[in-house]
């Protein structure tokens, strides 16, 4: 990995990503820890006037305590401080015990829905089997029966994407009626959610017709299929709330591909640039939004669904949360923002290809919004061969850490690599919390 830090050019060139020629390389400058915003209201559980709510639908609006709710927030992991300042109302749990997450959101006035984690068929989970069934029923019953009064609770989400990557789906729906009925008889407070895979020809339907207990849609939607997601559910039947439990601006299934079949994966800024317009269509739809992943993951890269770097630095999504729901970046920051990532000499390749005796070369324009000093990281990784499906856990791609031989500012130079598939990164701070990121693949024959 290489590392270089960069001074506020002049304010003209600030502006505009011409930030100086290739320099060394020097030590990592060390991230300021972010001053927590205003808090939302608190309720912690225990205090005075810290009641459940009570969460009521009436057709497509979503009421808690009699007044409309917006569900606006994120499904992950990460610090949770900065949401309410984003105008964030709402956290996204998968199937963990909750408390510590219900705990934590109520002390910001964030509202959660708890994820019940319902066995997917594809991981082997056998609904045939009576016993599995009732086990896991119980289990779940559980955990509603234990956290069904926190006054951090919005809803109960079930299963996420059960029914993916299967020939016969048959078999889910019931599974997610009989878990959502449950919910309806332990905790009338807080209505039953489901999450599926994007809406499919039918998915919707059959999900109304075989489970009438679900109150809530959730669907996992990703790219330009936000436009109409609302909209295609609704030709289905479906006339209650529905939230759009996991969104981004590409999934890999979306994306083209280099000719080894590495998909190409928009930088933070394109991303951006997307996510503002998928949350300004959801909110003309009358759907909820949470964003995938508050956090940090490897899926296909470290970085294609991550919203915050590995250390905790926000990326310019956050920005486009923050205009969506009305709230504002921490400090008012700007995060630095990525022009291009190119091959040195051919500005218009998608990719890059050379030889194991050559070296490679890329070019960066970047810029820094407020004129910051940014600290401009390269790094190169094998290209991931585990790819998972829906999600599911993948290994880190090995790091080629000597491979970066001149790096700055303005691009780096690769070379000592054997013949394979790589990416090259890079990731700039602006040292006030906030970054950007962008890669590329590329082969070496």
């Amino acid at each position: 990995m290489s590392s270089t830090m960069v001074g506020p050019a002049p304010a003209i060139l600030s502006r505009r990503g011409l930030l100086g020629a290739l320099a060394a390389s020097v030590p990592l400058m060390a991230v300021p820890a972010l001053a927590q915003p205003q808090l939302a209201t608190p309720v912690i559980p225990g205090a005075p006037g810290a009641t459940p709510t009570d969460v009521t639908i009436e057709g497509h609006i979503l009421l808690v305590d009699g007044q409309p709710f917006a569900v606006r927030g994120v499904a992950g992991d990460g610090p949770l401080a900065l949401l309410p300042g984003l105008g964030a109302t709402t956290v996204r749990s998968y199937g963990e015990d909750p408390g510590p997450l219900l705990d934590e959101a109520g002390k910001l006035g964030l509202k959660v829905i708890a994820g019940l984690w319902v066995g997917q068929p594809r991981q082997g989970a056998d609904y045939t089997d009576a016993a599995f069934r009732a086990r896991q029923l119980a289990e779940l019953e559980a955990v509603v029966t234990k956290y069904r009064d926190h006054p951090a609770l919005l809803m109960w989400g079930i299963g996420n994407e059960v029914e993916v990557d299967l020939d016969d789906d048959s078999a889910v729906w019931p599974v997610i009626e009989e878990v959502a009925a449950m919910v309806a008889r332990v905790d009338a407070r807080h209505p039953p959610l489901a999450v599926l895979a994007e809406t499919g020809t039918d998915k919707v339907e059959k999900l109304r017709k075989a489970a009438p207990s679900i109150r809530v849609l959730g669907l996992n939607s990703y790219g330009d299929a936000l436009y109409s997601v609302a909209e295609r559910a609704r030709k289905q039947g479906w006339d209650g709330p529905i939230i759009i439990t996991e969104l981004g601006a590409l999934g890999q299934w979306q994306a083209a591909h280099a000719p080894w079949g590495a998909p190409f994966e928009p930088s933070s800024t394109q991303k951006a640039i997307q996510l503002r317009r998928y949350l300004a269509a959801l909110e003309e739809q009358g759907a909820g939004t949470i964003l995938f992943l508050w956090g940090q993951k490897q899926e296909v890269t470290p970085s294609w669904h991550s919203l915050l770097l590995p250390d905790g630095v926000w990326l310019e999504a956050a920005e486009a949360m923050a205009q969506a729901w009305g709230g504002q970046p921490p400090g008012g920051n700007q995060a630095p923002r990525i022009a291009s990532l190119r091959v040195a000499g051919e500005p218009s390749a998608p990719f890059a290809r050379w030889s194991a005796d050559e070296e490679g070369a890329f070019t960066l324009d970047a810029l820094e919004p407020d004129g910051d000093l940014m600290e401009v990281r390269w790094f190169v990784m094998a290209e991931s061969d585990d790819r998972g499906i829906g999600g599911d856990a993948e290994q880190v791609p090995a790091l080629f850490p000597d491979s970066v031989r001149q790096s700055g500012p303005t691009g780096a130079r690769l070379s000592g690599l054997k013949p394979g598939h790589y990416r090259i990164f890079v990731e700039l701070r602006d040292g006030k919390g906030a970054g950007a990121t962008a890669n590329m693949p590329f082969e070496v024959q």
